[in-house]
């Protein structure tokens, strides 16, 4: 290592004793560890292959290809020396023993399936990225305080499952949707493995856990616009689904005159573009976005009698989001008047926001900095596990480039030295939080 480089991380590792001493090398100059790269993007670059398909990576949750992925993974534990055992949900996770078993554990990993013709990024990275940093750490022999415990969630995208049931947030009837794959979930818990009758031994309590850290692609492009290699997740923003029914009168498109229409395409037309004006009119990262719309008659030679359009609102800030709703509710009355049009609004998703614990937000700051790497702070723009165990537990994120800001799509791609770079921090700061949680 150059002599410049090694003075810049031991300076920047001797203003970590505002978070807790880095004392893994006790009687010694602290220093960032590092997981062996090529190691982790190898396997990466094998697990491509599964669910891969001529439209991209089909790993959806409880498909053949989840298996094999899943089968996979826990080949992945094995060979790292860690014993994998699968809960009642069907989540895959391992335990460390930490030096003071007094101690709750700090709990570290992500998801590995897809949505239908995503990428081979979103959620691997973070599993085999926990993989590597306990390999990591017994190949160097340092042992944490705190029992390390390594998860990989179960159907993530379809809801956020596994995590969900781990924090006791799943209901009865979610049980009974279906996923991408065509079965239930409670079918696909049972052909992974878990136990829908035994779920609720799988639910973790507030306090059943010092922290939770998950790495992740950004998904985004911010970090590549604003040359950062590593961002440093505020939160996980609040999402708000709210289903429009638009209802006017169908009738004759050539027989109507124009002034005597009640036309809820139209309304529907001067509702999206108000919900786009109202959130861009302030400043802040607020974003909302009018994804679909099913017209009644849909016909060409018909005025629609009635349009039902779907709103999806995000910030992290939860009055934000909710002086938006009734905004937007405002709006519809409004635009409602205007056009001889009523407008009925049924909310069908409302998750809060959920806030990085500040403490493990500087573990990361502290780890990248140390790594000589670029960061800054940054919202998730999507939702995570990370999202779930907030609940119960302290929690951060760490996010690494997607070129392009591209993912859920055969297209998603985040390079090898950003993820080994993703991968060294989440050991460096794992090893930060050791000292700083409870």
């Amino acid at each position: 290592m150059r002599r410049r480089h090694f003075v810049q991380q031991a300076a920047a590792l001797a203003a970590l004793p505002a978070l807790g001493r880095f004392d893994w090398v006790p009687g010694h100059q602290a220093k960032a560890r590092e997981v062996n790269g090529d190691r982790l993007n190898g396997w990466l670059a094998q697990f491509d292959r599964i669910g891969r398909t001529g439209s991209g990576i089909n790993r959806v949750a409880y498909s053949e290809a989840d298996l094999a992925g899943r089968a996979f993974t826990k080949e992945l534990f094995t060979q790292s020396g860690l014993t994998w055992r699968l809960d009642t949900a069907g989540n895959i996770l391992a335990r460390v023993p930490g030096t003071n078993p007094a101690l709750k554990p700090i709990l570290i990993g992500s998801h590995i399936d897809s949505v239908t013709d995503g990428g081979n990024y979103d959620g691997p990275v973070g599993s085999f990225g926990a993989i590597e940093v306990a390999r990591s750490l017994a190949e160097q022999k340092v042992r944490l305080r705190h029992p390390l415990e390594v998860v990989v969630w179960q159907n993530e995208e379809g809801g956020t499952i596994g995590s969900k049931i781990a924090v006791g947030l799943l209901t009865p009837a979610d049980l009974d949707k279906v996923a991408r794959s065509g079965k239930t979930v409670r079918e696909g818990i049972g052909l992974i493995g878990g136990d829908v009758s035994r779920i609720a031994e799988s639910v973790r309590k507030k306090g059943d856990l010092a922290g939770y850290l998950e790495l992740h692609i950004e998904q985004g492009g911010q970090l590549e616009k604003t040359n950062r290699q590593i961002g440093v997740v505020e939160g996980i923003v609040g999402l708000r689904w709210f289903e429009v029914t638009i209802t006017g009168f169908a009738n004759h498109a050539g027989a109507t005159p124009m002034d005597q229409r009640q036309d809820a395409m139209l309304a529907a037309a001067r509702f999206t573009v108000a919900v786009n004006d109202a959130v861009r009119s302030e400043a802040g990262r607020q974003v909302a976005t009018v994804g679909r719309l099913n017209v009644l008659p849909n016909t060409t030679n018909v005025i629609p009698g009635q349009v039902v359009l779907t709103v999806d609102l995000r910030d992290l800030d939860q009055s934000k989001i909710d002086r938006f709703t009734a905004r937007f509710e405002q709006l519809g009355r409004d635009i409602g008047a205007a056009t001889s049009t009523s407008f009925a609004f049924t909310q069908l998703v409302n998750s809060t926001p959920a806030l990085s614990d500040n403490r493990i937000m500087q573990a990361v700051e502290a780890s990248a900095t140390a790594l000589g790497l670029s960061h800054q702070r940054m919202p998730s723009g999507a939702g995570h596990d990370a999202q779930e165990v907030a609940h119960i537990a302290p929690m951060g994120m760490i996010f690494v480039p997607s070129v392009g800001g591209i993912s859920h799509s055969p297209k998603e791609f985040s390079r090898a030295a950003d993820i080994t770079n993703g991968a060294n921090v989440l050991l460096n700061a794992v090893l930060a939080a050791d000292t700083v949680l409870p």
